[in-house]
């Protein structure tokens, strides 16, 4: 009975052998060159990633240097036009000078033909006749239009007088052509501008030429 049952059992897993062979697939030939085809290309792969990953990187080492060139080259180009400017504003400048030098000599001539002059006195008769004064010409007027012009033609240049009458003189702004003593003033003072100063861009472009109070004789005696 043993042996039997023993017998039964050996061929039940002799069966299930047989049984396994015919599942497990047939050994394809050439696998073996097949997967060392791949390990070949895995390689040749990994060698093509590394040298597109150097030229990538000598790329953008390039890139980088180049747009440190252009940098470089964009503050040179804005230095350089910043001083091209300069040197056209200094041009302009050194051309514009004697021609507003030369309206200030102009507005200087006007007014002092509007300064009221002396006015000569009256024969008996006239003032018997309670005569009225003349009228101003027309060309008078003509000279007050024509001034106010000049003015607005300076002041668009940035022309501006120098306010110093009244002020501790400043030899940046004047020249003293005189002086006289004055009581309750100091010395030092301007009293009054012969010829009117003007700045141009709050620059000096003409010093004025004022009167300075002086020291009174015997002060601080």
């Amino acid at each position: 009975m043993e042996e039997a049952l023993k017998d039964s059992l050996v061929e039940q897993f002799r069966s299930y052998l047989d049984g396994i062979e015919e599942l497990s697939p047939a050994p394809v030939a050439g696998s073996e060159a097949d997967l060392y085809t791949l390990f070949v290309e895995l390689a040749a792969l990994r060698t093509e990633v590394r040298t597109e990953s150097r030229l990538v990187k000598e790329a953008l080492d390039q890139f980088r240097d180049v747009f440190q060139t252009l940098q470089s080259s964009q503050r040179t180009m804005e230095q350089e036009l910043q001083l091209a400017r300069e040197r056209e504003r200094e041009h302009e400048r050194a051309l514009l000078r004697p021609l507003l030098l030369d309206l200030l000599d102009l507005r200087d001539r006007l007014v002092a033909g509007m300064q009221p002059a002396t006015a000569p006195r009256r024969p008996w008769h006239v003032v018997w006749r309670r005569t009225p004064p003349p009228k101003a010409e027309p060309w008078q007027e003509g000279q007050r239009m024509t001034l106010r012009r000049l003015e607005q033609l300076l002041h668009d240049r940035r022309v501006t007088p120098i306010d110093i009458v009244g002020r501790r003189f400043d030899p940046r702004l004047g020249r003293v052509v005189a002086t006289r003593p004055a009581g309750g003033i100091d010395a030092g003072i301007v009293l009054e501008d012969v010829r009117a100063g003007f700045l141009w861009e709050d620059q000096p472009l003409r010093l004025a030429e004022v009167i300075v109070c002086k020291p009174v004789t015997g002060e601080g005696q």
